[in-house]
């Protein structure tokens, strides 16, 4: 074996759930399985399930028969190893950029995971590949366009599997191998597959899963930056807070806008802006300040739906067929998306909100009014103050819209008509993770106007939460009097956001958010 092996965060198999807690707490970083030797029993029970079915004769749909339109066609004995090893080469017909490497781990993981279950009929050897390349870290580069999320994620999940037969290609340590080349540096082998081995890999929602588990994870994150940053910019433009009091939102008690509603009130705490126009003309705020917690709360719950969704998913099996025992073998639909295309899609829209009701939040700050300089600088005319990063949150929101159609809805009938009825959720999921790409980068940029705006309300000091913002915003970016590289402090504020940084400090004053 060459070299060390860092091991990255263990995951074990025992039998418990995985959560996206867990998951959370290691977002991003390496993963190392551990499979406990319980596990190793119900997976040896399951194989010898198989091979009592292939010593018996008796026909199982792609154990000894062809696939999909196919399924009618028996497979002698000497050519089943064969079918399994086609069965991959022909499924990897993956295009377009390649899955990120934090939800290649994790694609990974879920299938360990899956397999775990026993009902797939495998070996040890896929299982223990599998955990040996997480070990590693050497990720399969796996397209993300080609799979219809309906006999799970057929194209990207044979393309994680081509390395372990020594065929693709492998990231290792930020470069892209040959598998061959790969495996042979680390002191690996490729696997042999045999009867059941590559249909049990490639059926199965391991790709939509990632991809869901992730978002969940960064959307719960987003939440709560986006309460953050909305009080950042109430305070910023003299709102108020008489829309986020308790007894008003009890009387519409959706849990989302109720949590909502009591943040903005504990990190509006102690606010002197809000003290210093409490007797001021004004009636109302618009939507974009008054409807936070409606909005924001509603989005809470999307993503709070999804959290559960995604959790009973990658504790799920979802191959075909499934092996009871060799006298119940069941093909069914446990790998159809529909479950998890739903649901992205509903994640796509709420995030899109969260992003749309940010951007109006940024406009309201450059508009001049309640006191703040036009375009939130003091100098315009020679300088374009905050102009330009408001058209880029527009157009990222205008095509967060557009991505926010459901895939869901759509159906192509493939396989002869066998598979006639797909979910399109990978699609759901690969729009998805756009969208909230989008929208942080909104937030951002929401971020970085709102601090831009309370620096005109000193020397009266925002609310709590704000002002901790302020000041941690305040560490990595400068006031702007006159124009400047506007792109390069959104990035930065990108990066503070994705971070935790602020919300992690905001947090440690006010409590969970």
């Amino acid at each position: 074996m060459a070299g060390a092996v860092e091991a990255g965060h263990v995951v074990e198999i025992s039998g418990e759930p995985l959560t996206i807690e867990q998951l959370d707490a290691r977002y991003g970083q390496r993963v190392s399985v551990s499979i406990d030797e319980r596990i190793w029993a119900r997976v040896d029970a399951g194989r010898r399930a198989i091979e009592r079915i292939l010593a018996s004769g008796s026909v199982v749909y792609g154990v000894n028969t062809g696939f999909g339109a196919l399924k009618n066609k028996r497979i002698p004995t000497e050519q089943l190893d064969a079918l399994q090893t086609n069965l991959i080469l022909s499924h990897a017909v993956g295009v377009g950029p390649p899955m990120p490497d934090e939800l290649v781990r994790w694609m990974m993981l879920f299938k360990i995971a899956a397999l775990a279950h026993g009902y797939s009929g495998v070996r040890r050897a896929p299982i223990e590949c599998l955990t040996e390349f997480l070990r590693h870290d050497l990720l399969p580069v796996i397209p993300t366009q080609g799979s219809l999320g309906a006999s799970g994620d057929l194209a990207p999940l044979a393309h994680m599997v081509l390395p372990m037969i020594g065929r693709g290609e492998l990231r290792a340590g930020g470069r892209v191998l040959r598998a061959s080349d790969a495996l042979s540096a680390h002191g690996l082998r490729s696997i042999s597959l045999a009867p059941k081995e590559g249909l049990a890999l490639i059926n199965g929602t391991q790709f939509m899963s990632a991809y869901g588990a992730a978002l969940v994870i960064r959307a719960e994150r987003l939440c709560r930056h986006a309460d953050i940053i909305a009080t950042m910019s109430l305070d910023g433009l003299q709102g108020s807070v008489a829309p986020f009091d308790q007894d008003l939102n009890r009387l519409r008690p959706h849990h989302g806008a109720v949590a909502v509603a009591r943040n903005v009130r504990k990190l509006m705490a102690g606010s002197q802006i809000l003290e210093s126009h409490a007797d001021c003309e004004k009636v109302q705020d618009p939507y974009s300040l008054r409807c936070i917690a409606q909005v924001h709360g509603a989005v809470r719950d999307a993503v709070e739906h999804a959290h559960g969704v995604f959790e009973t998913e990658i504790n799920s099996v979802t191959d075909n067929p499934i092996v009871f025992d060799e006298h119940k073998v069941i093909s069914g639909g446990l790998f159809h998306g529909q479950p998890l295309a739903l649901v992205l899609d509903y994640l796509a829209m709420a995030l899109t909100e969260l992003a749309g009701i940010s951007e109006r939040r940024t406009y309201l700050l450059l508009s001049g009014h309640d006191g703040l300089p036009e375009l939130l600088m003091k100098d315009t005319g020679i300088n374009s103050g905050f102009m330009l990063p408001q058209y880029t949150a527009a157009a990222l929101v205008s095509e967060c819209k557009g991505l926010s159609h459901p895939a869901s809805v759509d159906s192509i009938p493939t396989s002869l008509g066998q598979e006639d009825h797909v979910s399109m959720g990978a699609t759901a999921a690969t729009k998805a993770w756009r969208v909230i790409e989008n929208a942080e980068t909104v937030l951002a940029i929401e971020m970085m106007c709102a601090a831009q705006a309370l620096d005109y309300r000193a020397p009266l000091a925002p609310g709590v939460g704000p002002r901790i913002a302020h000041r941690v915003v305040r560490a990595h970016l400068m006031h702007a009097e006159q124009d400047r590289l506007f792109g390069e402090d959104m990035q930065t504020a990108l990066a503070l956001l994705r971070s935790q940084k602020v919300s992690q400090v905001v947090e440690l004053e006010v409590g969970e958010l």
